[in-house]
């Protein structure tokens, strides 16, 4: 299986670990650490160092109760650390909403948009239709950021999801978007209950059989804490635990703050199939 996407056809025939890079005052784990567009791209070459293969670069955080941020602001944190990191030479991902965000990045070079809304705000479908090979990562989430949480879905999650990432999938290529081109993420924790979260993992087949590269952001969320107990800052081995079952039931892109911890984990799994 391949993901195209704007400068680099990724082989998924291995898993591949996407660093997180937050360029944010605000996001849940660690909003304000690179907030500058300096401190943001030395983690981007730490992160790198510690095996990443790509990087999810985003302005504006998208955690339970986030205020929306401006285009204005988005894009003063964004572009800056866009158009340095396309030189590291690996699939840059950017983590927005916006059309006008996307266009921006996606003229500086970058390769992914990766939308927690599925492309579903205004202008964001064409503006990935108009591009010619760049990868385009749907998400599920219910509601939006300001409420998911506090209303969030009802009864079984896995057919509603199933349904909801096969319907966006299918528009996109009814714009002409190409299949090779769409990854999916079920929305680990984005209006959904705990017990909903680990349904998902549990059934992550069902997703699978859509024939979809399947990406997964468990990193750090707040379901790994209510089933340890441990806080924010405590979540690595839980995650890495996540993501690691994640890959073994076909995730073939998992989403990370933890890189260097979950590359090695994925290593001795691997070494363990031989």
């Amino acid at each position: 299986m391949f993901w195209q996407t704007a400068r680099f056809r990724i082989d998924l025939s291995q898993p591949k670990v996407m660093g997180i890079v937050n360029v944010t005052p605000d996001s849940f784990s660690d909003g304000g650490h690179f907030a500058s567009t300096s401190a943001a791209l030395m983690h981007c070459e730490q992160l790198l160092k510690a095996g990443a293969h790509m990087l999810d670069i985003g302005g504006e955080s998208t955690r339970p109760g986030a205020p929306a941020v401006s285009l204005e602001d988005e894009l003063a944190r964004v572009l800056p650390v866009v158009r340095e990191a396309v030189r590291f030479n690996v699939p840059i991902s950017i983590d927005t909403y916006k059309a006008a965000v996307m266009q921006a990045v996606l003229d500086a070079g970058a390769d992914i948009i990766n939308d927690v809304w599925a492309l579903r705000q205004v202008g964001a479908k064409q503006t990935v239709a108009a591009h010619a090979h760049c990868g385009v990562c749907l998400m599920h989430m219910h509601g939006e950021p300001q409420t998911m949480q506090t209303l969030p879905m009802q009864g079984a999650a896995i057919e509603p999801v199933l349904a909801f990432l096969k319907s966006h999938a299918d528009a996109l290529q009814d714009l002409g978007i190409g299949r090779e081109r769409i990854a999916l993420d079920p929305g680990v924790g984005f209006g959904k209950t705990v017990a909903q979260n680990f349904e998902l993992l549990a059934h992550q087949d069902q997703l699978l059989a859509l024939g979809y590269p399947l990406l997964v952001g468990w990193s750090r969320k707040s379901s790994l804490g209510a089933v340890t107990g441990c806080e924010v800052g405590e979540r690595m081995v839980p995650s890495v635990a996540a993501a690691l079952l994640a890959v073994e039931r076909g995730a073939r892109l998992v989403r990370v703050h933890d890189v260097a911890q979950t590359v090695q984990a994925l290593n001795v799994w691997q070494a363990a199939r031989v």
